[in-house]
């Protein structure tokens, strides 16, 4: 694997490393994806279209009991358009879904296996986390088409924290992501300026069932990089750097397998936000298998 220096990230809030894993490693989790498709039965009510536009985030998310308690479960999120307006797939269903989160790390060996390898947890060491926590962890599918945008966005604005430093996202890819299939792009020192917005859990009994505090600013598209990634490659993302990524309107999917850690040392995780521990599934230390 590529040797990270601290000074990589810490200048630029973002680093891509090559070779986390083998290509053999991947094609295992995307074998492991495709079997849990397969076998998924989603009731219509849970049919939840995923989109991070600011109005629908509160109309399709908030409102959805189904996305507020994924924390500690495997649920799955669809595209726009996949549906006819009875419920039913107008795609095959293994092309329908943006994603399935959020408990992959927890519950599947595989995963579970990638997200507390030593490499992983080397990573951790070498920037100097004490006691690092697992958040959460989903596949993404970019899917060839019609895989949606993914709007300008700080990670912290939905896994706050105080101090806000204390989040950090791992974004593997299984596939090669390029400029055409909808890799990544980061404002480089972004980072250093706060977050602009949060997504807090409203108050019990009122709806949506999350809100937005402030607003997410315009930037300026052309301080936008492209952060490419080979197959096996990893993006270690700060939880305060913006990023993006734009349709992905290519033929080929672009595969990934992310996951959030959080530095728990001296960190308070805000009890407004979405994602919360549960009894069942506190957030699990990475310093384990």
């Amino acid at each position: 694997m590529d040797f990270l220096t601290d000074q990589d990230y810490l200048q630029d809030g973002y680093v891509v490393l090559d070779g986390l894993l083998t290509s053999q490693d991947c094609d295992e989790l995307r074998q492991r994806m495709a079997e849990i498709v397969d076998q998924m039965d989603v009731p219509e009510h849970c049919r939840t279209t995923f989109t991070t536009y600011h109005d629908e985030q509160l109309k399709t998310q908030g409102n959805a009991d189904y996305f507020i308690t994924s924390g500690d479960k495997i649920r799955f999120f669809f595209e726009k358009g996949v549906f006819d307006d009875k419920g039913e797939f107008i795609v095959p269903k293994e092309r329908s879904l943006n994603k399935v989160g959020h408990a992959l790390h927890a519950y599947e060996p595989l995963y579970k296996k990638v997200t507390h390898s030593p490499k992983v947890q080397g990573i951790a060491k070498k920037l100097g986390l004490v006691h690092p926590v697992i958040l959460q962890s989903m596949y993404i599918f970019k899917q060839p088409r019609i895989g949606g945008e993914v709007t300008p966005h700080q990670d912290a604005t939905f896994l706050f924290t105080e101090p806000l430093d204390r989040v950090m996202g791992l974004w593997i890819a299984l596939e090669d992501a390029s400029v055409n299939n909808g890799c990544l792009w980061f404002i480089p020192g972004s980072h250093n300026s706060g977050i602009s917005r949060r997504m807090v859990r409203t108050p019990k009994g009122t709806y949506p069932l999350t809100d937005f505090i402030g607003r997410e600013k315009a930037y300026d598209e052309e301080k936008f990089v492209a952060a490419p990634v080979k197959k096996g490659g990893v993006v270690l993302i700060h939880g305060e750097v913006v990023h993006r990524s734009v349709e992905n309107t290519s033929e080929d999917s672009r595969h990934v397998y992310a996951f959030h850690i959080m530095e728990s040392h001296d960190t308070c995780w805000s009890p407004d936000n979405w994602l919360q521990p549960t009894e069942e599934l506190p957030f699990p230390p990475l310093y384990s298998k």
